[in-house]
Parts: structure tokens; C-alpha cells; sequence
């Protein structure tokens, strides 16, 4: 009943929401602008398609066959941040319509505004968000679809034996294998981390949005990965919404070594360190011995050889920085993905791209390699990570 409850409640929101925002649009782009006939019923018929399509993608997802699910899913999330993008906007030109209205009565100037002046304006400023919007949205998507960039980082660990001085960890993650990222996609990732030559592949969650039965075919090539040391795979918070046990034995199949909550070796002898990984950080809230666990991971460690833990979400920083890790790397933020939304991330996240340093801890914290929801990314572009360390002086 409890659950029904919260479902139901989330459901209202949700519509209330969305809708609320449909409706602002359609006041400030049909209903202030005066469209003409047809356009302004169509405008509004485009509207309420779009409201109802928000909630007719995540629904398609799982009872349409590709393609019809990938071409609803794609139109439906491309215009969630679309959207968003222009409500920015309309937002922007109405804090400037609020100020001139204020300055005006301030200056005890006639307030009213003849009303072909204030269509004028009403159209302009339509037009121009609109404009705006469609421009950043094109560029948005172009970025999102396009192959991932390289980012290279040298991280400087003192703990690490001078024979590995240079070990290359390759990361991916955040790939988000769903209705809209593919298995071409996925095979362009896989060739462009084999063709780095690294010595691991570290895949730090939230690797799919969907069940094995869904994406099989198309996380299929992640099992053509290469590297010296293997693959090694830590949980993020979407495979626990996706089937964790079912992807954890799929994750296994395709050759990846499962971290979950222990630590490895990696090297032979004293020319090498200790690789850990911890479940997602949300994972205990689905029971069955799930949780993230930083004590148990590096239980019986000894703590002058290097640690490198792997986590998905940053705010694993708080509990290995204490247990002398020397490296945290994360996902987990996609950086933001579309600009704010990065200062947004800030309130629940230690730190939302790029490398820190942490007391005496380093974390690396990847903007992701594909993308959530809307196939876009603005001001935070995805990448593909070499993670270099190095033996510090």
C-alpha cells in the first residue's frame, strides 16, 4: 500500500509538472504571440503532443520493438531537454519584462502599454527564445551523438612501485546502453578504448537503462574489450533499477571482474597495488546483501601499498579518504550533461568532473561517457578517460 502510495503521489507531481510547463509555453508562445490561424492551432495540438509524449516514452521503451521504441524514446527525451532549454530562455525574457515593469512603475511612468506594442514584443521575444532554444538544442545533440573525446590525466600516487610508473587505466562510464544509445554506439566505444592500449578498463556504473532481455545485442560488444589487467565493473545507481543480478552475471559473461565491495591485486609482487570497488552508493535500499562498503573492501589491506577504488558515485570520497586511498575514481554527475544543471549537481555531489584532491586523496570524477534522458550534452561534453599513474617524487 506504502508503495502504491508514493507511486501515485510521484504520478500527480509528475503530471503537474509537466503540465504546468506545457501550459507555460503555450501562453508565452501561442496564447501572448496571438499565432494566426492555422499556426496557432497547431502549435497547440504540437504542444499537448509533446506533454503526453513525455510520458509515452519511458511506456514505449518496454512494449515497442526497436525501431518504433528508439524513435519515440529519441523524439520524446530530445524534446525533455529541448524543452528545458526553452524554458530557460522564457524564463530569462521574463525576469527582463518583470525589471522593465518594476523600473517603470518606480519611475512613476505610465504602466500601461499599448497593446500592439506589447504584441510586438510578445512575438519578438517568442521568436528569439525559440530561435535560441533550437540553436542550443542542435548543438546539443550534435555533441551528445558524436564519438567521445579522450581525456588524458596523470595522477600522482606516492605509494606506487617506480615499475608501474605510467599505468594506464582506461575509464568508461555512465554509458547508459538504452532505447536511444545503441549497439553501433557502444562498438564505436569498445574500438576507441582498445585502440589506447590500456593496461585496465575501469567501468564505474551505470552502464545500461534497461533489462538484460532488452540490451543483450547491444552491450555485446563491451566483451571485445582488451587490456593487460582485465576489465573491472563496479555497480552504479541504474543497474539497480535495471535488474542488478541479472546484469551483474551478464557484466561476469562479457568478461568483466565485479568489484563488489573487495579488492584485488593488480601486478605481481611488490610491483603492484591494490584495485577495490564498492557498490553504488544507493544499493542498500535493495536489500539482498546490496550496499556500498568501504571498510569491508579493504579489510586486512596493507596500507603502504597504493590503493586505487573504484565507486560511481563521488561522494564515496568521505569514506575512503580516511582509509588511505590514494585514487577514487568516479561517474556518476556526466558533468552537469546540459548547462546548469552542473551547479544543481553541486548540492548532492563533493565535486562534479575533472581531478581533486581530497585531503590526501586524489578522485577523478568522469563527465560519462554517454548520456541520461535527453540524447544531448551542453558545456560538458562526454569522454572516454586515460587515468595515468605516476610514482610521485
Amino acid at each position: 500500500m506504502g508503495r502504491f502510495l508514493s507511486q501515485a503521489i510521484f504520478l500527480i507531481v509528475a503530471v503537474l509538472v509537466v503540465g504546468g510547463a506545457h501550459r507555460y509555453l503555450w501562453a508565452r508562445l501561442v496564447r501572448d504571440p496571438q499565432l494566426p490561424a492555422p499556426w496557432g492551432k497547431v502549435a497547440t495540438v504540437f504542444i499537448v503532443a509533446m506533454a503526453i509524449g513525455v510520458f509515452a516514452a519511458p511506456i514505449s521503451a518496454r512494449l515497442l520493438n526497436y525501431p518504433h521504441s528508439r524513435l519515440v524514446s529519441a523524439a520524446a527525451f530530445t524534446w525533455v531537454g529541448a524543452m528545458f532549454l526553452l524554458l530557460l530562455m522564457l524564463f530569462a525574457v521574463d525576469l527582463v519584462r518583470l525589471g522593465q515593469h518594476l523600473w517603470t512603475r518606480w519611475a512613476a511612468a505610465e504602466s500601461s502599454m499599448d497593446p500592439n506594442r506589447r504584441l510586438f514584443l510578445a512575438r519578438l521575444f517568442g521568436t528569439a527564445a525559440a530561435a535560441g532554444a533550437a540553436t542550443l538544442t542542435g548543438t546539443a545533440v550534435r555533441a551528445a551523438t558524436r564519438t567521445p573525446s579522450v581525456v588524458e590525466v596523470d595522477v600522482p600516487l606516492a605509494r606506487l612501485p617506480a615499475a608501474l610508473d605510467g599505468f594506464r587505466i582506461v575509464q568508461i562510464t555512465d554509458l547508459h546502453v538504452s532505447a536511444t544509445i545503441r549497439r553501433n554506439y557502444v562498438a564505436s566505444v569498445v574500438e576507441l578504448v582498445n585502440g589506447l592500449k590500456p593496461d585496465l578498463v575501469a567501468v564505474t556504473g551505470d552502464l545500461v537503462d534497461g533489462s538484460v532481455d532488452m540490451l543483450r545485442e547491444h552491450t555485446a560488444p563491451l566483451g571485445d574489450l582488451r587490456s593487460t589487467h582485465g576489465t573491472f565493473f563496479v555497480t552504479g545507481n541504474h543497474e539497480y533499477y535495471s535488474g542488478v543480478e541479472s546484469w551483474l552475471a551478464e557484466t561476469s559473461r562479457l568478461g568483466m571482474r565485479n568489484l563488489r565491495n573487495e579488492r584485488v591485486t593488480i601486478g605481481v609482487g611488490p610491483d603492484s597495488f591494490d584495485l577495490a570497488g564498492v557498490d553504488d552508493a544507493t544499493a542498500h535500499r535493495f536489500g539482498n546483501g546490496h550496499g556500498a562498503d568501504m571498510a569491508r573492501a579493504v579489510s586486512g589491506r596493507d596500507q603502504t601499498r597504493e590503493l586505487v577504488l573504484l565507486a560511481h558515485q563521488p561522494k564515496a570520497i568521505y569514506d575512503a579518504a580516511p582509509l588511505g586511498t590514494g585514487l577514487v575514481i568516479s561517474g556518476h554527475t556526466h558533468g552537469g550533461q546540459i548547462w546548469p544543471w552542473a551547479h544543481l549537481v553541486r548540492l548532492s555531489q563533493p565535486y562534479v568532473s575533472g581531478l581533486h584532491r581530497h585531503d590526501d586523496t586524489w578522485i577523478y570524477v568522469s563527465r560519462g561517457t554517454g548520456y541520461w534522458g535527453p540524447p544531448m550534452r551542453l558545456a560538458a561534453p562526454h569522454e572516454v578517460t586515460v587515468i595515468r599513474l605516476r610514482r610521485a617524487d
